[in-house]
């Protein structure tokens, strides 16, 4: 019987030891909703965005470049790799030039054609 109380002393004094921080970190978790009751706030979570590796072939656009990915695929009937390109138009904030090779990221609809987003340039292009 005192070794539960002990325990239980233990635990409320570990409670009671909880640093301002984190109070103030589940203060700001809570948000006010419009009826005045406070509800817990969820973390954003985004689904997985695709990433693919492609060579600038095109940057004639402000802030905005043509990257053209390559990629195998396997013939149904001859069982072969052939090689299929497909050109995506892509927001660049870092400015890729032609012959850069880039990781582009898929993102929002910024235009009518424009929905990846260039995150990094893996390799400068050789002057």
């Amino acid at each position: 019987m005192a070794e539960e109380n002990q325990a239980d002393s233990n635990t409320d004094a570990k409670a009671s030891e909880t640093p301002a921080s984190e109070s103030a970190n589940v203060a700001a978790e809570t948000a006010v909703a419009g009826n005045g009751q406070a509800e817990a706030a969820t973390p954003v979570k985004r689904a997985h965005r695709s990433q693919k590796v492609g060579a600038v072939v095109s940057d004639k656009m402000q802030k905005t470049v043509v990257v053209r990915v390559d990629r195998l695929v396997r013939h149904t009937k001859y069982r072969r790799y052939v090689r299929r390109t497909s050109k995506f138009m892509a927001h660049d904030e870092l400015g890729a030039t032609i012959g850069d090779k880039v990781r582009i990221v898929e993102t929002r609809p910024m235009s009518a054609r424009k929905r990846w987003r260039v995150i990094e340039i893996v390799q400068k292009a050789a002057k």
